[in-house]
């Protein structure tokens, strides 16, 4: 192919950015401005589903490669898609028009602004899934923090501030040392190319040091126990849309990179370091569904969820087994698509009341029905139930840790447990019981924006939890053709 669709992928919402940058609605009304940025997202939506059907399944091999010359001798501007990144492509532009959408209830104040600082993130995340060189990558997982810092920090909530540094300062002290492993990789290798490192391979002697550089920036991302301190402060004070893309794309860009380069780049290491991740995985799954049982506020606990589910992510990607990777892909897709409904369920609450408080509701099963049936289905998906596509990742990923450590896996299983627990026990208390506060009455149904929304996110989660083969289909070869690599690398060194 000739034409270049990943660059497309990349510009067109920054393009989309710059239009609304230099445009402006008289009266403040926003018109253009929602327009404008929907159309983008929407046509970046098409051109990637377009990517998926023009991929070719059967091959491990990177497709639709763009190299050019960036810096002469030293870097070069190279992307490309495999079976395991195309599908995060695919979600990050299927949530992207989707947050944009639900800006009409929450965001009140400076919504041009806001647009073109989810437009310009969503170039950054795309970035992020096709890079082939590590300092391109390097570049678009940084970039990431800037319009993430300031969607919390200007539209957030009473403490963006605090929280907005927080989130920065953790994320990017993080990724320093993955710079100088970068560095110290063209310094070993002579090449920052991601498919020549590959082939290469880098130096046992080396490979400790490096992993626990790249370790470091993915750890705070993911994030893992104990440096996951900052999410719930970040989706507590983020206003929805920012929730949504925190929860649905940012985490997922370090379990990518857990796979694309922890795995691939240093399988020595990783093997080493294994234990390691069993540990904190295990540690992050049970004790931050038990912290998720005793919060109040209903941000904090599906925030607290996602670090228990990114948890089993990890987990499932070191077991190095078949169905633990491909689990833990899956797992980072139905959790997109899981969080990003449940922030957008609490966003609906919230505008209505203006209040994230679980005592604050109770018994709204008969004023808003439809927003209960829905929230009860992704209740369900998020606690693993038969049928979602929580159950899928989730089932896969212990079967991958049955096969690699009995003991982890029969404590890896009480987080599902733990988690049914916490995600009924936020039902009931919020959907079911008496109905005590007499300001809910009256609270309205689902307008029609924030329908389309969720029926939007229901129809992926119902269809994957039954039919999971096109995301199995798509990943098999490339994460067979990873863990044949990661082996052969082993019994060479």
């Amino acid at each position: 192919m000739n034409f270049p669709i990943l660059s497309s992928l990349i510009l067109l919402p920054t393009i989309g950015a710059l239009f609304l940058f230099f445009t402006k609605d008289k009266e403040g009304n926003n018109l253009t401005a929602k327009y404008v940025s929907l159309f983008t997202s929407v046509v970046n939506f098409l051109i990637s589903i377009y990517l998926w059907v023009s991929f070719d399944q059967s091959t491990s091999n990177f497709q639709f490669i763009e190299d050019r010359t960036w810096i002469e001798g030293f870097i070069n501007y190279k992307v490309g898609v495999d079976g395991i990144s195309i599908l995060f492509i695919i979600l990050t532009t299927f949530i992207t028009p989707l947050c944009i959408i639900s800006v009409n209830n929450s965001v009140k104040t400076r919504l041009r602004d806001f647009l073109i600082a989810i437009l310009i993130m969503e170039s950054f995340m795309i970035g992020v899934f096709c890079a082939l060189d590590l300092v391109v990558f390097y570049l678009f997982f940084e970039a990431g923090l800037i319009p993430m810092f300031l969607i919390i920090g200007i539209w957030g909530g009473p403490k963006r501030v605090y929280s907005a540094f927080k989130f920065f300062l953790y994320t990017l002290l993080g990724s320093v040392l993955m710079l100088v492993a970068i560095i110290s990789i063209y310094w070993i290798s002579g090449t920052t190319d991601v498919i020549k490192l590959y082939e290469l391979g880098i130096d046992a002697k080396y490979q400790n040091l490096l992993w626990l550089a790249f370790f470091s920036s993915f750890a705070v991302k993911t994030p893992m126990w104990p440096v996951h301190t900052w999410l719930p402060d970040a989706h507590v004070e983020a206003p929805t849309a920012g929730s949504v893309l925190l929860a649905a794309i940012l985490l997922k860009m370090a379990g990518y990179g857990f796979i694309r380069f922890s795995l691939g780049l240093f399988p020595i290491a990783s093997e080493i370091f294994t234990p390691l991740i069993y540990t904190l995985s295990v540690i992050a799954i049970i004790l931050t569904s038990l912290i998720a049982l005793m919060q109040e506020d209903m941000k904090k606990l599906i925030a607290y969820s996602s670090v228990a589910h990114m948890g089993f992510v990890t987990l499932g990607i070191f077991t190095i087994q078949q169905q633990g990777i491909e689990g833990s892909i899956i797992q980072m897709i139905s959790h997109g698509l899981v969080s990003a409904a449940l922030f957008l369920c609490v966003g609906v609450v919230y505008d209505r009341m203006h209040s994230r408080m679980i005592s604050a509701y109770g018994g709204i099963v008969t004023i808003i029905p439809k927003y209960s049936i829905l929230f009860m289905l992704f209740t369900l998906a998020a606690l693993g139930l038969p049928g979602t596509s929580g159950f899928i990742g989730e089932f896969l990923i212990l079967m991958g840790v049955f096969k690699d450590n009995f003991l982890v896996a029969v404590l890896a299983s009480l987080g599902v447990i733990l988690g049914a627990a916490y995600m009924l026990w936020l039902y009931k208390r919020v959907v079911f019981g008496k109905l005590v506060n007499e300001d809910l009455k009256s609270m309205i149904d689902l307008n029609k924006s924030e329908y389309f929304i969720l029926a939007c996110l229901a129809v992926p989660t119902l269809f994957f939890g039954f039919y999971p083969e096109p995301l199995i289909n798509t990943i098999e070869v490339s994460v067979k053709d990873l863990i044949n690599m990661y082996n052969l690398n082993l019994m060479d060194k």
